[in-house]
């Protein structure tokens, strides 16, 4: 039984139920604003049981009521990034590095520590290394390294360090 990934999956299961609801669909049109409460409890409903019957890939197990949640935030995640159910439009995100750092254990601690805090002037104080920390992390990944020999000889000239 060969899998079928994700992303076309849910396409799949939309394009489905769209059908029988008797929606007309073509791909690149915003299904956003069609898809009902009803019509994604039904692609979710699919998305679900294929994943239970190992019909489409899925790198971990879940408990029916995790893949139930999964399954949903599935749907909503290709509604917004496949060009096919999205108007043709290229996804951008809306809050861009809003996920900087959640595997540091540093700042992961001072977030924590953050939400504990009442006064203004202690939550200030906190949110200054916070942010220190963000930029600390984001100035290492933005580091590029070049291979100047792999350059034509007078870019390498003009730009090797």
């Amino acid at each position: 039984m060969t899998k079928v990934n994700q992303k076309e999956a849910v396409y799949s299961a939309i394009c489905s139920v769209l059908s029988e609801s008797g929606i007309a669909f073509s791909e690149g049109m915003d299904v956003g604003p069609v898809m009902s409460r009803e019509l994604r409890a039904q692609v979710n409903n699919i998305l679900f049981h294929g994943f239970k019957e190992g019909s489409i890939d899925l790198d971990r197990e879940f408990t029916d009521s995790e893949l139930k949640a999964y399954v949903s935030g599935l749907q909503s995640n290709w509604i917004r990034k496949d060009k096919r159910l999205n108007g043709n439009t290229t996804y951008i995100a809306k809050n861009p590095g809003s996920r900087a750092g959640t595997g540091d254990p540093q700042l992961k601690a001072m977030r924590a520590l953050f939400s504990t805090l009442t006064t203004a002037e202690d939550k200030a104080e906190v949110q200054k290394h916070i942010d220190a920390r963000v930029s600390e992390i984001a100035s290492t990944k933005t580091v590029k390294v070049i291979d100047y020999s792999a350059l034509p000889a007078d870019l390498a000239a003009k730009f090797s360090k």
